[in-house]
């Protein structure tokens, strides 16, 4: 299961917003096949798996086990069901590490391979698969997106110059991890002022990777349409209280001021099937999605070295729990998770 775990990973960036999953197919504790869900639209992890057992190995398939990290699906979506695959193809035995919480699957593989005399072996490596597929966990089960918090200061604690005027903080190599989260999510989010202060392009430059949806809170639409963010290379989604409207890949959503303006970004984002949001600024907009409870992930980057007297402060973290730590070139890097579970 452990190697489903590694497969599965290989999709990050590329299936949401499916999930990311491997399967393995042993005989006689021999790997004769293995693969991973690689694209949103393609062939499931197991359908791959199969696929790759060589010619000759191919009659071991009816006396095989198969591992994979998450529940066989049982409906037709954008491929048919894994579940009625596996049954073709005689599987006896199948291992899973934990049920798909999809309204659409949510035990019906299971059930539907049980009913066909497959012995399931549910519960392998449960938290481990859970932990890889939380944005899909947590947008199937709370019905919005993960949302990941991620910001960069200096070693006092300073994310800006005192009148707000962007500084380089965090070195090469920092800058290469945070393109490659950035590849990792669905979207990525920014308010107004970074929008016309930094005026960032949010694309995914310094890895290989897709680049995420860019969504901009921009209440008055104070963003200059020069700007890199309205550029053609990627899809821009603005949230505003003025208009609606549509120009090549900028959409314009009108949101009611009379509402709580975050909760119908989430709203709209989960009927776009966006599984996780990474919100890189700024100060006040991090304040905001950690205020209304909307901070699943914190990232922190801190220089080691640079002193930002008189600089602007960075939010505060509050009662988020440090998960992990570690140095990357000269900065050091803290990851915070709420103290609680949300599913």
């Amino acid at each position: 299961m452990r190697r489903c775990l590694e497969l599965a990973a290989k999709g990050a960036g590329y299936v949401a917003p499916n999930p990311m999953v491997g399967s393995v197919l042993v005989y006689n504790d021999r790997i004769i096949g293995e693969g991973w869900h690689e694209r949103y639209g393609e062939a499931h992890a197991e359908v791959n798996c199969i696929r790759s057992v060589k010619e000759e190995d191919r009659p071991l398939i009816p006396q095989s086990t198969l591992y994979v990290s998450l529940e066989p699906c049982a409906h037709y979506g954008k491929t048919p069901p894994c579940a009625d695959l596996v049954i073709r193809e005689g599987i006896k035995k199948v291992v899973v590490a934990t049920r798909d919480p999809f309204d659409q699957v949510n035990g019906k593989g299971i059930e539907k391979l049980r009913n066909a005399g497959v012995e399931v072996v549910l519960g392998v490596c449960e938290m481990q698969a859970r932990e890889q597929n939380r944005r899909f966990f947590h947008f199937h089960t709370l019905r919005r997106p993960y949302v990941v918090l991620k910001w960069a200061c200096s070693l006092n604690n300073a994310i800006a110059t005192g009148d707000k005027k962007p500084v380089a903080i965090s070195c090469a190599l920092t800058n290469r991890l945070v393109h490659q989260w950035r590849a990792e999510e669905s979207a990525i989010l920014i308010g107004a002022n970074t929008g016309v202060i930094d005026n960032p392009s949010l694309t995914v430059r310094l890895v290989n990777g897709k680049n995420p949806v860019r969504l901009l809170l921009d209440s008055n639409l104070r963003v200059p349409l020069t700007h890199k963010i309205y550029n053609d290379q990627a899809p821009t989604i603005v949230y505003n209280v003025l208009q609606e409207g549509r120009w090549a890949n900028v959409e314009l959503v009108r949101l009611d001021k009379g509402k709580p303006l975050l909760g119908q970004v989430m709203q709209d984002a989960w009927k776009r099937k966006l599984l996780s949001i990474l919100v890189e600024g700024g100060a006040r907009t991090h304040e905001q999605f950690l205020r209304e409870g909307y901070a699943d992930e914190l990232r922190r980057i801190q220089s080691r070295e640079l002193i930002i007297y008189g600089g602007y402060p960075a939010p505060a973290i509050g009662e988020m729990e440090l998960k992990q730590r570690f140095t990357l070139g000269k900065d050091e890097i803290s990851i915070f998770a709420p103290q609680t579970s949300r599913l």
